[in-house]
């Protein structure tokens, strides 16, 4: 019999950032975030796993490459905690197979970029540990699954979910309190799409692992964003429960904003964001005061991860402004996939200004646009990313 499991987990991004370790092996946050869950229609990482008394060891392939389990390290880590509760489960129950006992051989596979500051850890470890919970048909709940997802990859934890989910930061030394849990599903806020400015596809240049700590070690006005972030947690959970946009907006921008500013502050200083960056900052910036002149509330709320590529939430009613606007100024290298069959032409609002230049084509290289999605999803055996030997179908 072939022990196997395949699941999906989706992109998330933070609205209210992780930034600083107060447990570095645990991976307990200094600070609790909060994040919207991306469609995985658009963005993905599938997973499967296979437990086989043939296999002679744990191995693990990323796109088709192998990726070294070592010992004592992230991926060993999720691995050890999601086998010991399967031991457990066989311990009180002597009729299940005892796949505790067998290696297993894992398959991940993003459709994005890797590394180019699109969460690509977070999802590919929230669909490592989907992927073995299904594998070990393990009781545990996505809370509970996201302390050991933590410890894979932080923002891994809210990848377990859909909607609209927050990482609490806990108080308890061995981070038994340090979980994700859902502040709304999709279907609470399903107006909400997002807009991805790839601007880099290449890797980043400073990790996220060693750049916050050296911010830790380094920046002082970490210590000031420790103090602020506790009050932007509850503002923006209220504006998520009343679907109150503005809000939503001026909470997420500062806080991208902050991030950045405690980057700089970090010594050396990182630089995460690049020109296309800024302008595209200067350019949702005038949207939005455009908008407030002329109809009271504003359009877009720009937010940057560990990279230079902008994710623009907005409704669904304003998206076509905002990617009329966007697509105007900075033409891309590739064509648009447009998923929504959104008409794309430039009808700027009353009042608004030429900021800055249209770029060079190919500054952003491509647009991504989606919307508010759900969580992991369990896959059919033929979506399988194993072969018959149990190694990966395709290899890079």
């Amino acid at each position: 019999m072939v022990y196997e499991a395949t699941t999906t987990a989706p992109v998330n991004i933070a609205v209210i950032k992780y930034w600083g370790k107060r447990d570095t092996a645990l991976i307990l946050p200094t600070n609790s975030s909060l994040s919207v869950t991306l469609d995985q229609d658009h963005l993905r990482s599938t997973t499967t796993s296979r437990a086989d008394a043939a296999f002679t060891q744990d191995r693990l392939w990323l796109n088709g490459k192998e990726d070294v389990i070592k010992d004592g390290g992230r991926l060993f880590v999720c691995i050890r905690e999601l086998r010991k509760w399967r031991a457990e489960m066989e311990d009180r129950d002597a009729g299940l197979p005892k796949l505790s006992t067998l290696h297993v051989h894992i398959a991940s596979y993003n459709n994005f970029p890797t590394a180019a500051g699109l969460a690509s850890s977070a999802s590919g470890l929230a669909a490592l540990v989907a992927s073995l919970s299904t594998l070990y048909a393990l009781p545990q709940t996505a809370s509970e699954l996201s302390r050991v997802a933590r410890q894979g990859s932080g923002s891994a934890c809210r990848s377990l979910f859909g909607g609209f989910v927050a990482w609490r930061e806990g108080a308890a030394a061995d981070g038994a309190d340090s979980v994700a849990e859902q502040v709304a599903p999709r279907e609470h806020w399903p107006q909400m799409q997002a807009l991805i400015c790839v601007v880099s596809d290449a890797k980043k240049g400073t990790s996220s692992t060693a750049g916050m700590q050296h911010t830790v070690d380094t920046s002082p006005l970490l210590q000031h964003r420790l103090t602020v972030v506790p009050q932007r947690m509850r503002d923006i959970e209220a504006a998520i429960a009343a679907r109150d946009f503005d809000a939503f907006a001026r909470i997420t921008t500062a806080d991208s904003n902050q991030f950045h500013a405690v980057c700089l502050d970090t010594a050396p200083p990182i630089f995460y964001l690049n020109d296309t960056s800024r302008a595209i900052i200067q350019l949702v910036e005038e949207l939005n005061r455009a908008a407030l002149e002329s109809t009271g509330h504003l359009v877009a709320a720009y937010t940057f991860d560990a990279g230079p590529n902008a994710v623009i939430y907005a409704l669904e009613d304003n998206m076509p402004t905002v990617l009329g606007v966007v697509d105007r100024f900075f033409p891309q290298a590739a064509p648009f996939t447009n998923p929504f069959g959104v008409k794309v032409e430039y009808s700027p609002l009353a009042g608004f200004r030429d900021v800055v230049p249209i770029a060079e084509r190919g500054a952003v290289k491509s647009f991504i646009h989606t919307r508010v999605g759900d969580g992991p999803r369990v896959l059919g055996e033929a979506d399988g990313l194993l072969g018959p030997d149990g190694f990966p179908k395709t290899l890079g």
